[in-house]
């Protein structure tokens, strides 16, 4: 059986594997073995993990000039891994260095590519959605290795425990993955609310916020829910919340267990990047918004009165 290389997306700081490259791997037992490839040092516990949702083998480049240059060194890797080995598939997470990954690799390679898919067939052919979710899209690449990026929370991670080795590879880069180096780097700073991607719970603000000063009441509703904040493109667009918690098609896509929309009209846009959510339930003062029509559960009302309301009501029986 052809291996299906998979791109892990993992935790600089503790080594651990992110929710999106289990999925990634999911997907891959369908097309053939799925053969992780990870960047950095690698650690046992990653490998158990890895091992677990159908990895064989785990290809690890770790090295000064890895570290020390972006995006071009994992080219540099998979093209060789692709020379090597033959895949049947290469998949690599719709991150933003995913997809530049993606590009880069399907020009030295001569192969085709699919971006943002949210599904692989046993046969390559990879479902899209676009326009804002209202069109569904079917393709197949034709040509060379078919290398595929894919949005997180697209599939349900399933294990499917496997031994799994790991195999050290050359990281020996080309003199292009030199022209740009990483000068410094700065460790994202992180609270006690769970990746946005990952979270189990996420509550999400928007426009009907009123402002930056407004997401107060998301951020202690949140907490008080032990869930992830998330905001609207028009949010982050006016500066009211960091765009890295934009949920949307241009955003993140998430699929918690429960979605609470606040203040937030529920533009088609909005809608591609939660309506798998299990749960919905929306809060806005608008009984037309659009966000009513995907909600399991609507409130007609003011956010900044519902809201504080609804927190209460959690505390009160969290104590």
């Amino acid at each position: 059986m052809a291996k299906v290389l998979v791109l892990v997306e993992h935790d600089a700081a503790s080594g651990s594997v992110k929710k999106a490259s289990l999925e990634l791997l999911t997907l891959a037992r369908r097309l053939g073995d799925p053969a992780a490839v990870w960047f950095g040092a690698g650690s046992t516990a990653a490998l158990t993990v890895l091992g677990e949702y159908g990895a064989s083998t785990v290809y690890v480049a770790d090295g000064d000039d890895v570290k020390a240059h972006p995006v071009v060194p994992m080219v540099d890797v998979l093209s060789a891994l692709v020379a090597e080995l033959s895949p049947a598939a290469v998949i690599v997470p719709s991150s933003a260095d995913g997809k530049e990954v993606a590009g880069r690799l399907a020009v030295r390679t001569g192969s085709g590519v699919i971006t943002d898919a949210v599904d692989i067939d046993a046969s390559g052919v990879a479902t899209q959605s676009v326009f804002g979710g209202s069109t569904v899209v079917h393709s197949k690449v034709t040509s060379g290795t078919p290398i595929y990026t894919v949005r997180s929370n697209s599939v349900a991670p399933e294990p499917a425990p496997t031994t799994c080795t790991a195999q050290t590879v050359s990281t020996e880069v080309s003199a292009v993955a030199k022209t740009a180096t990483v000068v410094e780097r700065t460790v994202a700073s992180k609270g006690g609310r769970p990746e946005l991607t990952e979270a189990a719970v996420v509550v999400s603000g928007g426009r009907g916020v009123g402002g930056s000063e407004g997401f107060s009441v998301i951020e202690k509703l949140a907490d008080s829910l032990g869930a992830a904040v998330g905001a609207s493109r028009a949010a982050t667009d006016a500066g009211w919340y960091p765009h890295q918690y934009q949920v949307g098609q241009t955003g993140k896509t998430v699929s918690p267990q429960l979605y609470i929309a606040n203040g937030i009209s529920g533009a088609i846009q909005h809608r591609a990047g939660m309506q798998t959510s299990k749960m919905v339930v929306a809060v806005n003062k608008d009984a037309e918004a659009p966000i009513f029509e995907l909600a399991d559960f609507g409130v007609v009302g003011d956010l900044f009165e519902v809201v504080p309301q609804l927190t209460d009501e959690i505390e009160k029986r969290a104590n």
